[in-house]
């Protein structure tokens, strides 16, 4: 593990693959592991979503290896977070989390505080098309 416990911290433009993210956290001391998957929706707010398009702060991924490193630190956990930037279809991966602990009450909190710290603390926008063919900017990675 490194000194941090960030075992994976990333943005990508490829699909992403919950193996990974669940392989870099696992060891035989954690009988948990907690892996969040968030994929596009077709629905966002009573609104029809067709597809995704994600944008992000050049800094962006070193605000999401603090992220983790702060978490990770707090946690004393291996954490993994990998989030995909570009053009995104329905159903397609939009963003892994991956915490592993001794036991699934601690895996599955950290795992939320991981994912939340993310959403509202690295600057990745997400742009929804709407199947009116409007679009609208939401902060977020839900």
């Amino acid at each position: 593990m490194t000194k941090s416990g960030v075992r994976l911290a990333r943005l990508c433009e490829s699909a992403l693959d919950p193996g990974e993210a669940e392989s870099v956290v696992t060891g035989p001391g954690f009988g948990a592991v907690a892996v969040f998957i968030g994929k596009v929706r077709d629905h966002d707010r009573g609104q029809r979503v067709s597809a995704l398009e994600y944008s992000a702060h050049p800094q962006a991924e070193r605000f999401l290896r603090e992220v983790c490193a702060d978490v990770a630190g707090a946690s004393g956990l291996p954490v993994a977070a990998v989030h995909r930037i570009g053009d995104l279809a329905i159903g397609d991966l939009a963003v892994v989390v991956a915490v592993a602990a001794a036991h699934r009450a601690e895996a599955f909190a950290t795992c939320a505080r991981l994912v939340e710290r993310i959403k509202f603390e690295v600057p990745i926008w997400k742009r929804q098309l709407l199947t009116d063919g409007m679009s609208q900017w939401v902060n977020s990675c839900e």
